[in-house]
């Protein structure tokens, strides 16, 4: 397949401009056929426009379009085309930024992509609509595809936002919940954050015509790698860089959230964990002062490098996983590639 690039360094992540070639045409025509509000907000989100609408001089944003390289590149995988996968490409994309801008607003982060994220300028109730919105467009973008796969992948997709909305309730509900373990954890992050992974890859698989063994295969690789992918997250939400980033750091720690390093931290045994406990048991906000004392806490009982070596097991479960899709071998090379980019992003 000439799209397919080289096979990318270790670190740096590989070039994608071939999937906005063949996914743009169809993501603008789904996100302009919104009304006219939710089309606003929507293209300020994915970076295509200024607040009042004025095209960006230098247009920039919108992500790195790693689920829909997911999905173009799982087609390829079981040998299908990117084109029979472009409807589920961009129907995971526009349900990225649905969550995307519900999260904003859940968590109260001001900040997204390096600009003010989209509630913070145009109100929630705005950010919200657009979000639902932009579901809908995701679920008509898939009646674009073949009729005999139309069926199995909307199903795909249901199930996905069913697991994604009880894993997003989930990490809601750690913020109050005073024991969480691991486990738990895991499993939130594997509806949370994996089950949309899982089902761009599997989408792509199911568009392409595959069987369910090497369907199972691709979803499974994706649910793994979106584990993965958010135990780096997670890392990076607490020593990560917010200029490199483009999202708040330290956020999480501020809100007392019980993401992957603060849950291993608070479950270990030890001084460091035990002062953080008292710390986040204590009943006032979290101050600047107490920010700096809870990184340095969580690191000190282990959380980062509990998080980091979670990271690397999911990561190696998925590429297991992604060998039972019998994968092309230049496929096979660039969904690689992506993953380990995915989970090796610098802080």
């Amino acid at each position: 397949m000439s799209q397919i690039t080289d096979s990318a360094p270790v670190g740096v992540f590989p070039r994608l401009d071939w999937v906005n070639d063949v996914l743009s045409p169809a993501l603008r025509k789904a996100v302009e056929s919104l009304p006219a509000a939710e089309r606003l907000v929507a293209g300020y989100h994915r970076g295509w426009c200024e607040a009042d609408g004025a095209p960006r001089v230098a247009e920039a944003g919108g992500g790195k379009v790693v689920r829909p390289a997911l999905t173009l590149l799982s087609a390829v995988a079981v040998g299908g085309s990117p084109s029979d996968a472009v409807p589920g490409a961009v129907a995971v994309e526009l349900v990225h930024d649905f969550t995307l801008l519900h999260d904003d607003v859940i968590d109260g982060d001001a900040l997204r992509r390096h600009r003010p994220a989209a509630w913070s300028l145009f109100g929630t109730p705005a950010a919200v609509l657009t979000g639902d919105a932009l579901l809908v467009a995701a679920l008509h973008a898939l009646t674009r595809a073949p009729h005999n796969r139309t069926a199995a992948a909307v199903q795909e997709l249901v199930g996905a936002l069913l697991e994604l909305v009880e894993g997003q309730s989930r990490d809601v509900a750690f913020e109050k919940a005073h024991d969480v373990s691991v486990a738990d954890y895991l499993d939130m992050a594997a509806g949370k954050t994996g089950a949309l992974i899982g089902c761009a890859c599997a989408l792509g698989g199911v568009l392409a015509g595959a069987d369910e063994v090497r369907v199972g295969g691709l979803r499974e690789f994706g649910r793994r790698l979106g584990v993965a992918f958010q135990c780096v997250d997670d890392i990076l939400g607490i020593w990560g860089r917010s200029a490199r980033s483009g999202k708040p750091v330290g956020a999480d720690l501020v809100a007392r959230k019980k993401s992957l390093p603060v849950v291993a931290a608070l479950t270990a045994p030890g001084a460091a964990a035990e002062r953080l406990r008292e710390l986040y048991r204590a009943p006032h906000p979290s101050a600047g002062d107490d920010i700096e004392l809870a990184r340095h806490l969580v690191e000190e009982a282990g959380g980062r490098q509990a998080a980091e070596e979670e990271a690397r097991r999911q990561l190696a479960a998925a590429l297991r996983s992604l060998s039972l899709a019998r994968p092309t071998a230049d496929a096979y090379r660039q969904l690689h590639d992506i993953a380990r980019a995915m989970t090796r992003r610098e802080s």
